[in-house]
């Protein structure tokens, strides 16, 4: 892909930081043990905290300084073209209600041909990928399938300027702005990044958010997108779910996100001239985590005390059982050592876990020790407090 046309301007924040010794945490372990587990935040915690940009908006502070806050070293530029989404829920064949202007378009040729005027009785069409060729069916509301014709390569549907009706498994359908092509047995949906953005911007956050932190992310967004696109490696550029961020197409789209995508039309912020990385996540708890970039920093997070945050504070549980089943060769668990970043309470999120048994050890991520919580467990800063029965009972009651 070319690269995006950037124009440089400064988002006017600079931290100067000195990283937190890493912390060790040290739990010996005697027969079977329960901890409460008690943590801060919801997700990875590294760049933009949703609800920090929520608590920064109540305290007046615009986009471009939440921007820069949770970015910091980064400048705005601009970016335009399309993207190239895979719709992960239809992973068989591509099939589209008909309707008025519906059009198919292979895509080694030029040629486009309005399928209303072919096949006037038609309710639905639908590609099916066959070795190199695409097989284009049609269906009336009297039948079933009927072959139309063939194409060598992929073809795709579009329907002009409005939203195309994709059916999906489980009699499920959802609109799409844009085109939706049929590759190697995967749906993806290629429109202009800005109409994508509104179909992220609500889906991501709550749209009776004030103004400013919808901005924030109607830029945070476009400029995760513009970033994958620019090293996408597959047919599709970003996936539709949180392993990228959650797209819901064109039903997701709402006046009030709508208009912070408008308002920051091909806004993106860069490093270097290029898009950067900007993860994002619901919230850090108060402290971000450092990432993979420069200005994916550790630091204190001042706004999210004002956001009402629910994720400030969790509770959860854990049990020495769990981690014995998850990791059978270390046996019987004896120990546990823990590694933590530093920053904040309980000396900051989990790195890295040794888990000691009676036959072995394993060194794991605090990544994979979190997801052993399940659901509950919602990021990697958390504590584990050894707990008894009673104490489990007090705490289900509310007790204590």
């Amino acid at each position: 892909m070319s690269r995006s046309r950037l124009l440089a301007l400064g988002l006017g924040v600079g931290l100067v930081l000195t990283a937190s010794p890493a912390q060790a945490e040290e739990i010996p372990v005697t027969g079977p043990t329960t901890w409460a587990v008690t943590g801060h935040g919801w997700g990875h915690g590294h760049g933009m905290s949703q609800y920090g940009a929520l608590g920064a908006a109540h305290q007046g502070v615009g986009w471009k300084q939440i921007l820069g806050f949770y970015y910091p070293g980064t400048r705005l530029g601009r970016t335009q073209g399309r993207i190239k989404v895979l719709i992960t829920a239809d992973n068989k064949d591509l099939m589209v209600e008909a309707r008025d202007g519906l059009r198919l378009r292979p895509l080694a040729g030029r040629k486009e041909f309005v399928l209303a005027k072919i096949r006037p009785r038609a309710t639905r069409w639908r590609i099916l990928p066959k070795g190199q060729k695409s097989i284009v069916q049609f269906k009336t509301a009297r039948g079933g399938w009927t072959r139309w014709t063939s194409f060598s390569g992929t073809a795709e549907f579009t329907s002009g300027n409005g939203p195309l009706t994709l059916r999906l498994p489980h009699h499920l359908t959802a609109d799409y702005r844009g085109t939706l092509r049929s590759v190697d047995k995967q749906t993806v949906n290629v429109l202009p990044l800005d109409r994508y953005v509104q179909g992220v911007v609500a889906r991501e956050s709550p749209s009776s958010w004030p103004a400013d932190a919808l901005r924030a992310q109607a830029v945070a967004a476009r400029t995760y997108a513009a970033y994958e696109r620019a090293h996408a490696t597959t047919s599709y550029d970003i996936c539709d779910t949180t392993s990228c961020q959650v797209y819901g197409g064109a039903e997701a789209e709402d006046p009030a996100t709508d208009a912070a995508v408008r308002a920051t039309r091909g806004r993106v912020v860069t490093y270097q001239g290029d898009p950067a990385f900007t993860q994002f996540s619901s919230s850090n708890g108060g402290w971000t985590a450092a990432g993979s970039q420069p200005y994916l920093v550790a630091q204190p997070d001042p706004y999210e005390a004002s956001s009402g945050n629910p994720n400030a504070t969790w509770t959860a549980t854990l049990t020495s059982r769990q981690i014995e089943k998850k990791w059978p060769q270390i046996g019987t668990l004896t120990h546990l050592s823990i590694s933590r970043d530093g920053n904040g309470d309980y000396g900051g999120r989990i790195t890295t876990a040794t888990l000691t048994g009676d036959a072995g050890s394993v060194t794991v991520s605090g990544d994979d020790l979190r997801a052993l919580i399940g659901d509950d467990g919602k990021s990697t800063w958390f504590e584990l407090a050894p707990t008894t029965p009673r104490d489990m009972v007090s705490r289900l009651l509310g007790w204590g």
